[in-house]
């Protein structure tokens, strides 16, 4: 599906847009990798190529939250490389902790990057997208869906990115570019563990509700959704079996929440 497209991923140094990266390169995509820390993105290109001697990889620094600098750089990726046949918007920062221990920093930071940094790159790309009749896939998260304690600033970026997404979904349908939505649970990345480091044990228990899925699965299913052409995709059985009771059954589900949270 994926052979000698080229495909962008935005946070694509480390994690899962380092995982997808490796994912497609296995499967012959052209690859551009967009991050705010060359030395990374440097690195990652060197692993990749170690990893996949034949593969088609380029990276390029960029910070999400410049909507200037997004334009500038995906028009000179679209020119070098010959168009672009997909986005994998993924790059995104975590915080937690109470509403009240919060600045309204913290707050503009992770919006920023995880809501307009998704918006800003959105508009640079789908120009290019239509030209090819390109998919753009937006990762949120499964926070983007629910509530979950110490997550006001994180999920409210993250809720304000699904309905982003839901209402761009209909938008390009007269367009000819596919809208993807990704909302995963919580998987091992540096981003996880750094959070683990400093995390509240209500925070910890209620997204413990949800086991942590592996990386590979995670990883697997979004290609999974995407070669079914699914507009939602969740990663891993049991996160889809909860996202389905949340649906089913908001208010049960609330409650048990709310009792995770009390135990603490």
């Amino acid at each position: 599906m994926f052979r000698s497209l080229h495909i962008v991923i935005t946070g694509g140094a480390t994690g899962l847009g380092y995982a997808i990266a490796e994912a497609l390169a296995g499967q012959g995509a052209r690859l551009t990798l967009l991050s705010r820390k060359a030395e990374k993105l440097q690195f990652a290109a060197q692993e990749l190529r170690r990893r996949h001697p034949n593969v088609d990889i380029e990276v390029r620094p960029l910070d999400v939250s410049d909507p200037i600098a997004a334009c500038k750089v995906i028009d000179e990726i679209a020119r070098h490389r010959g168009g672009i046949d997909a986005l994998f918007n993924n790059a995104g920062v975590m915080l937690e902790g109470r509403f009240e221990d919060l600045t309204p920093d913290d707050f503009a930071a992770v919006i920023t990057t995880n809501f307009f940094g998704a918006v800003n790159v959105a508009r640079a790309v789908l120009p290019h997208l239509r030209a090819s009749g390109g998919r753009l896939v937006n990762i949120a998260s499964v926070a983007g869906l629910t509530g979950t304690f110490g997550f006001t600033a994180y999920g409210s970026a993250k809720h304000a990115l699904v309905g982003f997404t839901d209402c761009l979904y209909y938008e390009m349908l007269g367009e000819g570019v596919k809208v993807h939505l990704v909302c995963p649970a919580e998987f091992e990345t540096p981003m996880v563990a750094e959070l683990d480091s400093y995390r509240t044990p209500e925070n910890l228990r209620h997204t413990n509700a949800i086991p942590r899925t592996a990386l590979d699965t995670v990883v697997a299913d979004i290609l999974k959704g995407l070669r079914k052409e699914q507009y939602l995709i969740i990663p891993g059985a049991y996160t889809r079996l909860v996202v389905r009771a949340l649906q089913l059954f908001p208010n049960t589900m609330r409650r048990i929440g709310a009792r995770l949270v009390r135990k603490h």
